[in-house]
């Protein structure tokens, strides 16, 4: 896919995460040199683990596969696109019933080494703490500026950016992740392996709760010491993630209707649904380590020890990482963004990722190839694509550049941000999978 015309033709990305990685190698497979800058291993954030790209911070799981779920038609799209961090996904998965999760740490070496190996991509160590804002200021033949820094940018560079685009830089709200915990010290006399409504493989090891558990366990949740996170309030957490004390102090059947659901489960044990079940999904390829679903929290580290050591399965549990929260930064995109993700104050810099106010694994890197895409046409003096609302990848960039509106909070992919059918069709599926067809037969005659 290399272009002549693409020779001197250099883009500057900043953060290898998963829009910056996406997006460079979007960028490289046109022919586009991409000068990659990533601040790990020399630094890393609250969050991080390792010094490979596109780590995986929260959850393992990129959410669900069919196309009756939005999230299902981008992960789609993107693969009809070529994308690089589907094709590591889709090496790298584990067993988790109809969603699409994987070991997370080959999920992120095999990137890296995708991304190190690119002939056209400079990787760069180092962190950047100041943003070239005109042509003059920038070397090497950059025609471009991404940044994809991530919804937890370095402090120097967030002030930077606070310079550079004032109050509408300044918006956030905090995230959680879940502990995990080592698979040989589940007992598995108080559990069972399966997925609910017996859909597909039995992927998930259930954790049943009587209700004199449940009521015991939520009560000690929600007055558990908390960690302290400056700044932090309940009503400023992210819906998508919600830490489980949080919902424990909502009221006391809260988590029965959330992540401690028992709908579609029978414990083989008693034949009967349970009251409740804490589930544990794989997080690596070997299947020793699990993760508690759902349970995103910002407890103290003995707490969480103290307090999901009641569950019975887990009275034993060997933790392997706790649960942390994070502060994450994100733009007034409706006011600064178009829907190329490019600044309207200067077209030459653009955003991807979570600090666009995209959220969510997969949407962060569906924003990156769009960026990649775009800028890449754009270079190459091509017309642009103009990913359309019908198409998941276009509604995201329609939803996060859109004027009207007023108070923007972090979305995840969803058809309601998305034109409404022309015919009526009855049933929830079959509406959501006619859409899902729609978007894909607009995206296969594209000109991408």
């Amino acid at each position: 896919m290399t272009d002549e015309k693409s020779v001197e033709k250099s883009v500057m990305i900043i953060g290898a995460g998963l829009a910056g990685s996406e997006c460079a190698w979007q960028l490289a497979r046109r022919g586009i040199h991409v000068r990659l800058h990533e601040m790990k291993p020399d630094k890393r954030t609250p969050a991080h683990v390792t010094a490979d790209f596109a780590e995986l911070c929260c959850s393992n799981s990129l959410r669900g596969e069919s196309l009756s779920n939005a999230v299902g038609l981008l992960k789609e799209e993107m693969r009809r696109l070529n994308s690089l961090i589907l094709s590591c996904a889709d090496e790298t998965r584990v067993n988790a019933g109809g969603a699409l999760a994987v070991d997370r740490h080959a999920f992120s070496r095999l990137v890296t080494e995708k991304i190190r190996n690119c002939e056209n991509i400079e990787i760069i160590p180092g962190e950047v703490i100041k943003i070239p804002e005109n042509q003059e200021n920038l070397d090497n033949n950059i025609n471009n500026i991404i940044i994809a820094t991530g919804p937890l940018t370095s402090d120097a560079l967030a002030d930077d950016l606070k310079n550079l685009l004032g109050a509408d830089f300044d918006l956030s709200f905090y995230d959680a992740a879940a502990p995990l915990i080592a698979f040989d010290s589940i007992d598995m006399n108080h559990a069972w392996m399966g997925s609910r409504y017996n859909k597909g493989a039995a992927d998930y090891i259930n954790c049943p709760m009587d209700e004199a558990q449940y009521l015991e366990f939520v009560n000690a949740l929600a007055t558990a010491q908390e960690a302290e996170v400056h700044g932090f309030e309940d009503k400023k957490v992210f819906e998508g993630c919600m830490p489980v004390e949080v919902m424990a102090r909502r009221g006391l059947d809260t988590l029965r209707y959330g992540p401690l659901k028992p709908k579609g489960l029978t414990n083989p044990q008693t034949g009967r649904e349970p009251y409740a079940v804490v589930q544990l999904r794989q997080d690596n390829a070997a299947g020793t380590v699990y993760n508690l679903v759902g349970f995103q929290t910002h407890l103290k580290f003995p707490e969480q020890k103290r307090v999901f050591s009641m569950i019975p399965a887990l009275r034993n549990a060997e933790f392997l990482r706790y649960g942390v929260m994070h502060r994450n930064t994100f733009l007034n995109s409706p006011k600064l963004l178009d829907r190329y993700y490019r600044l309207k104050s200067n077209l030459s810099i653009s955003f991807a990722g979570q600090i666009t106010g995209v959220e969510g694994y997969v949407e962060s890197a569906a924003s990156g190839l769009l960026v990649g895409i775009e800028t890449a046409r754009r270079l190459l003096g091509q017309a642009p694509v103009n990913f359309p609302a019908e198409t998941a990848i276009g509604a995201l960039a329609l939803y996060i550049s859109n004027p009207s509106i007023t108070a923007f909070q972090p979305m995840n992919i969803n058809y309601g941000i998305m034109p409404v059918l022309e015919k009526r069709i009855r049933g929830k599926r079959e509406k959501n999978e006619a859409i899902s067809r729609r978007g894909l037969d607009i995206l296969d005659k594209l000109n991408v």
